[in-house]
């Protein structure tokens, strides 16, 4: 059953729409905008009817408040008021309401309404959810045409998106960075994470499948992948700046080799100079390197993987990061578990034993 939030201050008005929706929706009472709001931050109702005169937060005030919070301005909102004026009903639409219903409210007039604004929500939401889920589709599709070039490392971009997801998740919930993490860096870090290696494409395959150590000149060129992702990402988010996941992958594709300790590169930068997207991305990616084959050596255990992060507190990594990694260790194993994946299933052996000298 779908829910209703009544905002109200007049009791009898509550009570009389209550009863017009009674036995089709779910529906919750408030006589003030302070209230609606904790209400909605509670129980995130799936409508909203809301008058527009009211003492204190009047309604407008009211709709500003929910429209600038990203974990509310999706519910759609119909305004009641007893005004006429086309200046006030104009304002209701102007502010982000759905719709508007004069007061009293016809009962057929205001079910229809509602049922066709839930209706075209719901409709809304989808779009956005296919819309989303094609753009990282490509963008993952992309990034694996770039970790093709090395088919040690299958599976890499989804990986690090996982262990970047789950450590942002548990940072968020231990209370760390509480003034710069948010709810939604959580799903952005994991739609941002498989763009980090992106600036491979502009490095040489013989340097990245080299067998042996690369020379110091080999190493410098290696590490321009960062400024060449850096630059990429940069340019994309560029032409649609509303994606803020792009900006997050922009940061860290050039800033994933950065240290703690300001002997990364390429920029050398130093403790939380290092974006905070790029300090967790760092351990992420370094943890999948270790327990993955690579050209120039084996992979190593979780065990091995979980000392090499912790080894690298304070120098490497952010302390506050390794801390909340090792409490979170046998999930990182599990998620590699559970995301196994060599370019074997992609069909790269067979393509090679088809196509002997490739």
């Amino acid at each position: 059953m779908k829910s209703i939030l009544i905002v109200d201050d007049n009791l009898v008005a509550l009570k009389q729409i209550s009863a017009q929706l009674a036995g089709e929706y779910e529906v919750s009472l408030a006589k003030s905008g302070e209230l609606a709001l904790q209400i909605c931050a509670d129980e995130k109702p799936d409508l909203i009817l809301l008058d527009v005169e009211m003492p204190g937060m009047d309604g407008f005030e009211t709709i500003g408040r929910l429209k600038n919070d990203p974990k509310l301005s999706y519910i759609p909102v119909i305004f009641l008021t007893g005004s006429h004026s086309d200046a006030t009903q104009v304002k209701c639409l102007e502010t982000g309401a759905m719709d508007f219903i004069t007061k009293p409210a016809n009962t057929d007039i205001l079910r229809h309404r509602i049922r066709l604004h839930l209706e075209f929500s719901a409709y809304q939401l989808h779009l956005e959810h296919m819309v989303k889920e094609l753009e990282d589709n490509i963008g993952i599709s992309f990034a694996e045409l770039v970790e093709c070039k090395d088919y040690n490392i299958g599976g890499h971009v989804m990986r690090t998106g996982s262990y970047a997801e789950c450590l942002t998740a548990e940072l968020l919930e231990g209370g760390c960075f509480r003034e710069e993490l948010k709810v939604e860096d959580v799903d952005m870090i994991k739609r941002a994470a498989p763009f980090h290696d992106i600036g491979k494409i502009g490095v040489s395959d013989l340097l990245l499948l080299k067998r042996g150590s690369l020379t110091d000149e080999e190493y410098k060129k290696v590490q321009k992948h960062t400024l060449i992702g850096g630059r990429m990402m940069g340019l994309i988010y560029n032409r649609t700046p509303d994606q803020l996941y792009l900006k997050m992958a922009m940061m860290i594709a050039e800033g994933h080799h950065e240290r703690y300790d300001g002997a990364g590169y390429p920029r050398g930068l130093k403790g939380e100079q290092i974006p905070l997207c790029c300090r967790i991305m760092s351990v992420a990616n370094v943890y999948d390197a270790c327990v993955t084959d690579r050209v120039y050596r084996k992979r190593l255990s979780h065990e091995a993987a979980c000392r090499v992060i912790s080894e690298g507190r304070g120098t490497e990594f952010d302390p506050r990061i390794v801390d909340t990694f090792n409490r979170i260790q046998d999930k990182f194993a599990l998620l590699g578990a559970n995301s196994h994946f060599s370019m074997d299933d992609a069909g790269w052996n067979l393509y090679h034993e088809t196509n002997p000298g490739s």
